[in-house]
């Protein structure tokens, strides 16, 4: 993935205003742009994901897996230019300042995360969702208080060269 500007997209992709429960749009986008931050979510996130292939994951999963080549190693953290953390706020409310009780928090996150997603793509820009369970060290990394809970970690700038995209095929109800 080729370099983009992530300031350029905070003016340009503004999900504030999603569907989200009790209107209080639940969650908080940190763009990471820095190699040294980049470079330490890796080293956290490839940590949880020896644990989940040598330990946690059921071999059902990891037969699921096998087909997409997927490992440990996640040097795209790295090689992408930027990373947006998304982050799902228990709290909050529809107005800054607000401690209040947040409706369908993950349910509100996804949907604003989907709008993203789709923004990026129709700017010409790849992505990559990644979630690494636990997410914990994103909070530290992001400075982002303990009420908040990381969602994914969505991987964003063009597409390299060479970069290919499995076709899938999708029944079409009638």
């Amino acid at each position: 993935m080729g370099p983009c500007r992530a300031r350029w997209w905070s003016r340009r992709f503004d999900c504030r205003f999603g569907a989200s429960g009790a209107n209080h749009q639940p969650w908080f986008f940190t763009v990471i742009e820095s190699a040294e931050a980049r470079a330490r979510i890796r080293r956290e996130a490839e940590a949880e994901e020896r644990a989940f292939y040598a330990e946690k994951a059921p071999q059902e999963w990891l037969d699921a897996l096998a087909p997409l080549g997927t490992d440990p190693d996640k040097g795209f953290l790295e090689t992408a230019p930027v990373l947006i953390a998304v982050f799902g706020q228990k709290r909050g409310g529809p107005r800054p300042g607000d401690d209040r009780k947040n409706y369908y928090v993950s349910e509100s996150v996804g949907i604003a995360t989907g709008l993203l997603i789709c923004a990026l793509h129709q700017a010409g820009l790849a992505t990559l969702t990644h979630t690494p369970a636990p997410m914990g060290f994103l909070n530290a990394i992001c400075g982002r208080p303990e009420g908040e809970k990381p969602f994914l970690l969505l991987v964003a700038g063009h597409p390299a060269p060479d970069a290919t995209c499995r076709s899938r095929r999708w029944a079409r109800s009638r």
